[in-house]
C-alpha cells in the first residue's frame, strides 16, 4: 500500500462535481417522471459544444486520478475499469437527481460524455504509467519532497485552481467572514437570535495601498511557506520560490481573462501588486534557507494577519459584477471548482500548519 497524493485529490474532484450537477440545490421536488426515465429519452435537440466539452472534460481529471490512486493504493488489478465504473455511478447518481431540479435537465447524453470523459483520463493514466512516467514522477517525489508530503502536495496543487475564481483583492483567498455574516443575519431573520449578531458601526472602507501591498504579498509568500514545508532544503526551494510564483500570477491574469476579457489580463497588476510581487519572492528566496521546523508557524503566523486584513476589505461594485457573470452565466459549472476553493483554501492550510506542529510536539 501507497499513500499517495491522488486520493485526496480524487475526493475533491468528486466533491466539485456534486456540487457544479446539483447547484444550485434549490425546490426540490418530483416533477412527474420517473428518476431514471432520461436514460429512454429521445436525443436533444438542442446541443452546444460548450456542454459537450465540459461534460466530457469535466470526468477526464476525475478519472485519471481515481485510476492512479486504484495503481498506487493497489485497490484494484484493473485502474482503467475501476476508474470507469466509479466514475459512471457517480454520473448516473447525479443524473438521476437532477430529475426533481427544475433548473437542470437530467441527461442521457451528460452521462455517457461523462463516463467516455473518465474513461479518457484513466486510460491516459495508464498510458503514462506504461511509459516510465509514473515511476518518475516517484523518483522525482522522493528527492524533492519529505517522506510525508501528501497533504502539503494537495494543497500546493489546489492553490492555481482557487485562483481562477476572481478574488476582490489580487491572491485573496478566504474573504468569508462578509458573506457568512450575510448569511447568518437572513437565517435569524424574524427570530429574537437576530440581536444577538454584532452590528459594525461603520462599513468597511477600501483597503489602503500599504495594507493591499501586505495583502498581495502575504497572499503569494503563504503558499511559498508552504511548499518549504514538505520540500527538502537547498536549491530545489530557491527554484520552487520563482516557479510557483510565476505560475499564481498567471493563472491570476487568466482570471482576469476569464472576467473581463483578453485586454484586461494584467489590469489587477497595479503598483501595490507589482511592489508585493517582488517583496514576496526576495522574502521567500531568503526564507528558504531556514530550518524546516520554523515554516508551520511562519505559516500561521501570516496566516492570522493575512486572513485578519482580507476580512476587512469590502466587496467592490466592479467585483461584485464579475460575480454575476461568474455565478449565474456561463461560469456556472466552474463555480465548486474554483469558488469554493478560493474560500477554503487558507483554512486547509491553517488545519494542516497546525497538524505538522502537533506532529512535531508528538516526536518530541
Amino acid at each position: 500500500m501507497h499513500k499517495t497524493a491522488a486520493t485526496p485529490l480524487a475526493l475533491i474532484c468528486a466533491a466539485l462535481i456534486v456540487y457544479a450537477s446539483l447547484y444550485p440545490f434549490a425546490d426540490w421536488r418530483d416533477q412527474g417522471m420517473e428518476a431514471w426515465s432520461f436514460l429512454l429519452a429521445s436525443p436533444p435537440r438542442y446541443w452546444t459544444g460548450f456542454d459537450v466539452a465540459i461534460n466530457l472534460a469535466g470526468y477526464v481529471p476525475f478519472g485519471g486520478l481515481l485510476a492512479l490512486s486504484a495503481m498506487r493504493a493497489g485497490r484494484s488489478s484493473h485502474p482503467v475499469l475501476f476508474a470507469l465504473l466509479v466514475a459512471s455511478l457517480l454520473s448516473l447518481c447525479l443524473e438521476t437527481l437532477q430529475s426533481f431540479l427544475p433548473v437542470r435537465v437530467a441527461s442521457r447524453e451528460d452521462w455517457l460524455l461523462n463516463a467516455a470523459g473518465a474513461w479518457l483520463g484513466a486510460f491516459a493514466t495508464l498510458a503514462l504509467e506504461r511509459l516510465g512516467a509514473i515511476d518518475r514522477w516517484s523518483h522525482f517525489r522522493m528527492r524533492w519532497f519529505v517522506r510525508h508530503s501528501r497533504g502539503g502536495l494537495v494543497l500546493l496543487a489546489t492553490w492555481p485552481l482557487a485562483l481562477l475564481f476572481p478574488p476582490a483583492v489580487p491572491f485573496g483567498l478566504g474573504q468569508v467572514f462578509e458573506r457568512i455574516e450575510a448569511e447568518v443575519a437572513d437565517q435569524l431573520a424574524d427570530t429574537p437570535f437576530l440581536v444577538w449578531l454584532p452590528v459594525r458601526d461603520i462599513e468597511l472602507q477600501p483597503l489602503l495601498p500599504s495594507t493591499e501591498l501586505l495583502c498581495v504579498m502575504l497572499g503569494l509568500l503563504i503558499p511559498c511557506l508552504l511548499g518549504f514545508c514538505v520540500i527538502r532544503p537547498g536549491l530545489r526551494r530557491l527554484l520552487f520560490v520563482p516557479l510557483y510564483i510565476g505560475l499564481g500570477t498567471l493563472v491570476t491574469a487568466l482570471s482576469a481573462i476569464l472576467s473581463w476579457g483578453p485586454g484586461h489580463a494584467w489590469a489587477w497588476l497595479d503598483l501595490p501588486s507589482q511592489v508585493a510581487l517582488v517583496l514576496a519572492l526576495l522574502l521567500a528566496v531568503v526564507l528558504s534557507w531556514a530550518p524546516s521546523r520554523v515554516f508551520p508557524a511562519l505559516v500561521l503566523l501570516g496566516l492570522g494577519v493575512y486572513l485578519s486584513i482580507l476580512n476587512q476589505a469590502p466587496e467592490n461594485p466592479y467585483f461584485a459584477q464579475t460575480l454575476q457573470a461568474w455565478e449565474q452565466g456561463r461560469f456556472i459549472r466552474f463555480n465548486g471548482l474554483a469558488q469554493w476553493l478560493g474560500w477554503l483554501w487558507p483554512y486547509a492550510v491553517l488545519g494542516y500548519a497546525l497538524s505538522l506542529i502537533w506532529q512535531h510536539d508528538a516526536k518530541n
